[in-house]
């Protein structure tokens, strides 16, 4: 039986819009071989607010949610 190349997994990156606020952006696609190595095929890459982090989810699977922003703790001491 031939191992197949159709890609299994989507890649998606976090794009930065401050230091804690992100996007995630859809970049390409990649596959696990039946050997157990993952070839990942890019088709772009963001301008801007990346770290080289890429994240594979399988196809039709969407990325993690973000975290939610916690309170500044300066602002909860002015609250009392």
């Amino acid at each position: 039986m031939a191992d197949t190349t159709a890609p299994t997994h989507t890649a998606f990156v976090k794009k930065y819009l401050t230091k804690k606020q992100y996007v995630w952006l859809e970049i390409g696609a990649g596959r696990l071989d039946k050997n157990g190595v993952f070839h990942g095929l890019l088709d772009r890459t963001p301008i801007g607010g990346f770290n080289g982090y890429v994240h594979f989810a399988p196809i039709g699977q969407k990325p993690p949610e973000a975290e939610p922003e916690r309170p500044d703790e300066r602002e909860s001491e002015e609250e009392f």
